[in-house]
């Protein structure tokens, strides 16, 4: 049995995401573009006396510990014998942000599971416990489709992004909650397996703008970089990015950025790294 295992566990932005419809088990369908980014939480299980899970790190919890893990989550609702393993969860992924961190995560344990050899479940299982687990484990960018659990490979353009975290958080399952089902402006025949030209934007900005002013301010502010190519929000929020074509205009735009926001949490990120 091996003592000490490690795994990388990357963020993720939504290049665009539509929601489609809400479905009768009180979930949504949705169509997003997204592409895994150089930033990343690091999962290290190491042999204990007791199977164990602890958060480290700049985004770790007080006592190092969240009330409502997922990871242990995930071992109590699919009734899994838990190892005799320390999980050490080392946080440089903001949470509450939209960048995927907890499921990601989890999909790292379930990484190291399997190298265990002491799991083998199908990842379409995991959906409802993150819906962004499938994709964490399929490890490629995706078009995104019904809850999460319909995943098509797609080559997204390289990006440089100048990612920015306002001091609010947002909750993805209020955000769903407080979203207008009247707003849903989407024909059911444009949920094709292939990204077309309506393929932009992310349907919560509306409701950000109206509900969260920190959020929508910034926002706003990034749109206006110089050489910005688009600014969106990813996921549910609260994070927020503007993409560029180069390093070079990434950085000048995170040096202008600097100057009016001095005291929020950025990073120059990219894709396809």
């Amino acid at each position: 049995m091996l003592a000490r295992l490690n795994e990388l566990s990357p963020a993720k932005i939504n290049l665009f995401l539509k929601i489609i419809s809400k479905r009768k088990d009180g979930y949504h369908n949705i169509r997003s573009g997204v592409t895994l980014i150089n930033l990343f939480d690091e999962v290290t299980a190491e042999k204990n006396s007791k199977f164990e899970v602890r958060y480290s790190g700049e985004f770790a919890p007080l006592n190092n510990k969240f009330q409502d893990c997922i990871v242990t989550k995930f071992f109590s609702d699919f009734k899994l014998d838990k190892p005799n393993y320390r999980f050490t969860i080392k946080k440089n992924i903001p949470i509450q942000s939209g960048l995927g961190s907890a499921s990601s995560n989890l999909a790292a344990v379930i990484r190291i599971l399997n190298k265990l050899g002491n799991h083998d479940k199908n990842f379409q299982e995991y959906v409802k416990i993150g819906a962004d687990v499938p994709f964490f484990l399929k490890n490629s960018d995706c078009l995104m489709r019904g809850i999460g659990n319909i995943l098509t490979n797609h080559i997204f353009p390289k990006y440089y992004f100048l990612l920015v975290k306002p001091k609010t958080n947002c909750s993805t399952s209020n955000m769903y909650k407080y979203f207008k089902i009247k707003n849903i402006n989407f024909n059911i025949e444009d949920d094709i397996n292939e990204i077309t030209e309506n393929d932009y934007g992310n349907d919560f900005e509306s409701h950000i703008e109206k509900n969260y002013k920190e959020i929508a301010l910034i926002l706003n502010y990034l749109r206006n970089l110089p050489n910005v190519i688009f600014s969106r929000l990813t996921g549910s929020g609260s994070c927020i990015f503007a993409a560029f074509e180069s390093k070079k205009n990434a950085e000048k735009s995170s040096h202008i950025f600097k100057e009016k926001f001095p005291n929020l949490w950025f990073r120059i990120v990219e894709n396809n790294f």
